[in-house]
């Protein structure tokens, strides 16, 4: 649980003074406010260090799901999974039964990303790349979203978007039909289209959404790539 993983590390978040006398110095230390330490343990757990089995979307992908067992109420197997309920308010805020309970052709499916492929946190200042295999089965279409570690709102950019989906006019097929959307500072030469903008010094993740997913998503026999960092 990570509760209690993360207990000490944030029961010790403390502040220090020192008040000087003569030529003694006396440290003053007391606790953070208590208040503060539910929103600290949910940041935690929402990108915590490595993802459960009970929410991992891919043996072989980074990539998590929201809904445990996929139920909105957070059951799996007869089991509540608290922590998986708290990290999914403090990171979506709200909830309806709709949200997990796509069928193939309606409704919408979600996968969430912190890290690339190699298992690191998505980095504002460096490059990443990711690849849908085409067909990708999106009845209607699909979209990336890309939040704010710390705000837990869509990152404010220069680009004035924070992510880009199928219905972008700009948005190129490669020619076996998949899809490459870059994430970075700068668009690389020739991929502005198919481009996110993201600020360094500031951590990010993202929301693929796919509205009318098809079989597919449904069977795994579609999986959408990992971010692979290029620079």
């Amino acid at each position: 649980m990570f509760w209690s993983l993360m207990a000490g590390p944030w029961r010790r978040r403390m502040k220090t003074s020192v008040a000087k006398s003569g030529r003694s110095a006396r440290i003053v230390t007391r606790l953070a406010p208590p208040s503060s330490l539910p929103s600290c343990r949910s940041r935690a757990g929402t990108s915590r260090s490595a993802i459960p089995p009970s929410l991992t979307a891919y043996l072989d992908r980074q990539w998590c799901t929201a809904f445990v067992g996929g139920s909105y109420l957070f059951m799996d197997k007869g089991e509540l999974m608290l922590d998986a309920r708290t990290m999914f308010f403090y990171y979506a805020t709200g909830i309806t039964p709709a949200m997990a309970a796509a069928k193939p052709g309606t409704g919408s499916a979600y996968a969430a990303a912190f890290r690339d492929s190699m298992g690191r946190y998505l980095d504002g200042g460096k490059t990443y790349k990711i690849t849908l295999p085409g067909p990708i089965p999106a009845a209607a279409f699909w979209s990336f979203t890309v939040y704010d570690e710390q705000t837990r709102s869509m990152l404010e950019t220069d680009q004035k978007l924070a992510g880009l989906d199928s219905t972008h006019s700009t948005v190129k097929a490669n020619a076996d039909g998949s899809v490459t959307v870059w994430f970075g500072p700068k668009a690389p030469s020739g991929q502005e289209g198919n481009w996110v903008q993201t600020m360094p010094g500031k951590g990010w993740n993202v929301l693929l959404r796919l509205y009318g997913p098809l079989q597919p998503w449904f069977d795994q026999t579609w999986k959408p790539g990992d971010f692979e960092r290029v620079d």
